[in-house]
């Protein structure tokens, strides 16, 4: 079936995907892209289930109100955080 090593390995890329999505998605907010282009939902599609409830917890729960929006990175620290989480636990059952 599938080995060890070919979970660890897709969980890393998909790790990485949508740790480069959710920069993309930062980089574009200097360069206000045409919100209409395919690419730009698409990145924003994938990246809202994501941003969008860690920026919810940092405005409403934590009463941040700046202008800087932390959702991203606090939302790559999170992915990363469960990304080790599910690694050690398929290394502790396999």
């Amino acid at each position: 079936m599938f080995s060890t090593y070919n979970i660890y390995a897709a969980l890393a890329y998909f790790v990485r995907l949508i740790n480069f999505l959710i920069l993309i998605r930062v980089l574009l907010t200097w360069v206000n892209p045409n919100p209409h282009n395919p690419i730009v939902k698409l990145i924003h599609e994938v990246t809202e289930p994501i941003l969008g409830p860690v920026r919810n917890i940092i405005y409403n729960k934590f009463g941040y109100s700046g202008m800087i929006d932390f959702s991203p990175m606090v939302a790559i620290f999170l992915v990363n955080f469960v990304y080790s989480i599910v690694v050690s636990a398929l290394a502790f059952i396999l």
